[in-house]
């Protein structure tokens, strides 16, 4: 084999298709985690960078906004069904301010951002005409490039459509196999898997993987509880996903009568993956606060998932230079889903020895650690506090 790549979620099945696509002999080493944050994310697409992003951070939004289209329509004609839907989104408000009709039209007049398509702005009232749950007092803007992502299905678009280009697929814990000077595959038991590289896409048990092999990898699992409702006899398939702009939260429909709601962000759970009664009263609580309509709706599943957090709110992706053959792509917190398909693809281009085309700099998995993980959460420098949790309200956006 010439690569393998350790972790099946969004990211690592992204990398395994983009190097099955090339002809690269490829495996797939997957643990199958329960918690998987793949499985458990929101499932709001907005792939696009924000005003206060870095250069290399905005550049790779903005390709991975380019790219997400292009890759699930490359599924679709493969035959694969992807689960992701452009239904278009809402950022809506009482007072009109924080919608960001302004902000957003102005953007989406730049070439980067086409994919957004020619915003509208909302009325109080309209809305509600678009996604009944809204209260009717609430005005906004309409994004119609915005999508959904049923994870899952997505997940499966990508494995299987690898799979079928020759993907092998192996089911176990993996250690990294290292003979002195550079990892040369990974271990499976008594098995010995070899390759001159390794992906390192597995989420938050990333870390495990490198450090037993001497390097520590600044990635946390965050743990996030995820609420689902139905609404027997209501037909949800046409509604937009919805951003409270006051209050930075999220409601994502799906079909044929599901909505699920923003969770919770929980750094220190570690790999707990219990439904607390805590998180459960908050989130029902906090729905039924901002959707009154969902009184009398059928409360399905509480979705728990750790998500990969970083000490500084940054991916991790590139190489390390204690490990050569290794290249680690995880570290997207809340934004796997927007993000980890790109996110993948560059992982395959390193891996294939190609210029990713981007500046990883600040992506650097083995960049300083400072603060630490805990420091950063409890400042608001990491993905929880400052800028992002503006927009992100913790799991919303993108996951």
């Amino acid at each position: 084999m010439d690569v393998i790549v350790v972790g099946g979620g969004i990211v690592g099945t992204s990398a395994a298709f983009h190097l099955a696509r090339k002809g690269v002999s490829t495996a797939l080493v997957d643990t199958a985690h329960l918690g998987q944050a793949t499985a458990a994310g929101l499932g709001v697409i907005h792939p696009w960078p924000f005003p206060w992003d870095s250069g290399p951070v905005w550049d790779f939004k903005a390709r991975a906004a380019e790219h997400y289209p292009e890759l699930m329509a490359e599924l679709a004609r493969d035959g694969q069904a992807t689960g992701y839907e452009v239904v278009g989104g809402m950022s809506v408000d009482l007072e009109g301010d924080d919608a960001g009709f302004d902000l957003i039209r102005t953007l989406s007049e730049r070439p980067e951002f086409t994919t957004m398509g020619r915003v509208e702005r909302l009325a109080p009232g309209e809305p509600r005409e678009r996604f009944p749950l809204v209260p009717a007092s609430y005005g906004g803007v309409f994004v119609p490039g915005m999508a959904r992502l049923n994870a899952p299905a997505a997940r499966a678009a990508l494995f299987n459509a690898a799979e079928e280009r020759g993907l092998r697929y192996f089911k176990g814990e993996a250690r990294l196999s290292w003979n002195g000077h550079r990892v040369t595959g990974v271990r499976m038991g008594t098995e010995d898997l070899e390759a001159p590289t390794v992906v390192v896409a597995a989420g938050a048990w990333s870390a495990g993987l490198l450090a037993a092999a001497g390097v520590e990898l600044p990635v946390r699992p965050v743990r996030g509880q995820v609420a689902h409702f139905a609404l027997p006899g209501r037909d949800t398939r046409a509604w937009p996903v919805v951003r409270f702009g006051e209050r930075g939260y999220y409601a994502c429909a799906f079909g044929p009568d599901r909505v699920a709601t923003s969770g919770t962000l929980e750094p220190e759970a570690g790999f707990d993956r219990r439904v607390t009664a805590a998180s459960l009263l908050h989130n029902l609580s906090t729905a039924l606060e901002v959707l009154p309509g969902l009184d009398e709706a059928t409360v399905v599943e509480t979705r728990v998932g750790f998500r990969p957090g970083t000490h500084d709110g940054r991916q991790l992706l590139g190489p390390v230079e204690r490990l050569p053959g290794v290249v680690v792509a995880t570290g997207l917190g809340g934004e796997g889903l927007t993000f980890g398909p790109f996110q993948g693809l560059v992982a395959a281009r390193l891996a294939m020895g190609e210029d990713p085309g981007l500046d990883l700099a600040p992506f650097r998995p083995d960049r300083p650690a400072a603060p630490s993980f805990e420091e950063a959460h409890r400042t608001g420098q990491g993905p929880a506090g400052g800028e992002a949790r503006r927009w992100e309200s913790a799991p919303g956006r993108g996951e």
